[in-house]
């Protein structure tokens, strides 16, 4: 027995001498090296998506906006300073309560891929300062200050790569509970968005030491990120220098990723756009609106489904199925994005008028996909009766309003040989010229698709 005994130990020896002359002699695990895209070539996914869900989900989701009977006006992520909470009693009274024992991330990316949407937008950080993942760098997390004690960033990003959707994070510049972060804190937080006169001297060390190692953390620490997605630009103490730091930083850990321009201080205001000069940022962030013209740059529009960003059960101002969808043409139509927003609940699910409404446009772009992804702005006006997108060689047009006749009016500038409806598996439609100017595509006196049918037009080379 102790001549096999020595034996095995001579024969561990051995292996561990060859795997050590292996390391020595540079036979070391490949590591996967990134390929540094053009401008062009980096936007391109992004561009081809249209359509993306943002999801605002945090520790403000267990009072739901309500607190003692008074109900936040405004979003319910705002709860920490809307209803008056001091620091240990938001820790107490809600992140310490923060348990979704129902969250389920392949669900999320789930609904979120069959809604037609290509990428999801988490908030990693908001306002309050509460971070979704297992932090090294503090304990305001959700393996330290809650009891779920699972890493939230981790799940979803690791559904997404699963699922084939891209997985993105947003990031708040503001935080209401670290010291140095901003002033003055209790009772009023965000003092600093309405006056500029407001300004804390230890932000340039929170943002040295505490929020750009937090973004290198996210970066490092979880695959591929498609977008970072900033807010909270607006205050003093964040500087156009430190922006473009930070922008920086960004594009040499993850080169290919893209980042909002409210990584800087360039946008003019809640449209989301941005002055004129030379600002970090990939493309404009027109908040809660669709500008009329659509804008010479990349943009993407964010919208509620209701009036808050957070789970707010008291919100009923739920936006119609008809509204949502037209929505997402009416911006694609511009050259935009949209970013549709989702608020679960504090369990962790996703509020059922929010469900019904993911799967309304589901089954819209379930067929009428094609004249979505990959397309572009109109290339002629707005027509009365709804809105155009086009690609290369063919013009989609989507009609809201169905004239009783069937018969729809085309711009005379396109150049149409052949005219199909979406819905019917692609049933060809008669054309007929209608004066100089336009021409007449004949279809059923009775609309296809009440919300918003698409009629495919070939155009001649």
């Amino acid at each position: 027995m102790k001549i096999q005994n020595q034996t095995l130990v001579s024969r561990i020896m051995q292996c561990m001498l060859i795997a050590l002359l292996l390391i020595s002699f540079g036979c070391k695990p490949k590591v996967k090296e990134v390929k540094k895209l053009s401008d062009d070539e980096r936007m391109e996914w992004w561009l081809d998506a249209r359509f993306g869900m943002f999801i605002h989900w945090g520790a403000y989701s267990v009072p739901g906006g309500e607190r003692n009977g008074k109900i936040c006006g405004g979003g319910a992520e705002w709860a920490m300073d809307k209803l008056d909470y001091t620091i240990e009693d938001y820790e107490k009274e809600v992140t310490a309560k923060f348990n979704p024992t129902e969250f389920d991330a392949d669900s999320w990316v789930a609904m979120a891929k069959d809604a037609g949407m290509k990428y999801i937008v988490l908030t990693t950080k908001h306002h309050d300062g509460f971070c979704l993942w297992d932090s090294k760098i503090t304990d305001y997390d959700i393996m330290e200050a809650s009891p779920f004690k699972r890493d939230i960033v981790k799940e979803l990003s690791e559904a997404c790569k699963k699922g084939g959707i891209k997985f993105c994070i947003y990031h708040s510049i503001v935080d209401w509970h670290h010291p140095q972060a901003q002033a003055p804190l209790y009772p009023n937080y965000n003092a600093g968005q309405k006056d500029q006169t407001v300004v804390n001297p230890e932000f340039p060390k929170y943002y040295e030491n505490y929020l750009k190692p937090m973004v290198k953390e996210l970066l490092t620490n979880y695959g591929d990120i498609g977008v970072v997605w900033f807010d909270g630009d607006w205050i003093a103490d964040y500087t156009t220098e430190m922006g473009k730091d930070l922008y920086k930083t960004i594009r040499e850990i993850q080169p290919n990723t893209i980042v909002n321009n409210r990584v800087d201080k360039g946008r003019t205001g809640m449209d989301g756009m941005d002055q004129d000069g030379e600002f970090a940022g990939d493309f404009g962030t027109p908040e809660q609106e669709i500008p009329a013209t659509g804008i010479d740059t990349d943009w993407e529009a964010c919208m509620t489904m209701n009036g808050s960003w957070g789970y707010k059960p008291s919100d009923k101002h739920w936006k119609s199925n008809k509204v949502l969808i037209q929505h997402l043409v009416d911006i694609v139509s511009k050259g935009g994005n949209f970013l549709l927003n989702v608020g679960p609940d504090s369990k962790g699910l996703f509020p059922p008028e929010s469900v019904e409404r993911l799967k309304a446009i589901g089954e819209w772009t379930k067929v009428n996909g094609e004249a979505i992804y990959g397309a572009k702005a109109s290339p002629v006006n707005r027509p009365e009766w709804g809105r155009y997108t086009r690609k290369e060689g063919v013009v989609y047009a989507h009609v809201f309003d169905w004239p009783e006749d069937g018969q729809i009016k085309i711009d005379g500038k396109l150049k149409v040989k052949k005219a199909s409806l979406l819905t019917d598996a692609g049933k060809e439609l008669e054309i007929k010229q209608s004066g100089e100017s336009s021409i007449v595509v004949v279809g059923p006196k009775v609309a296809p698709d009440t919300i918003a049918t698409v009629i495919k037009l070939e155009l001649a080379q």
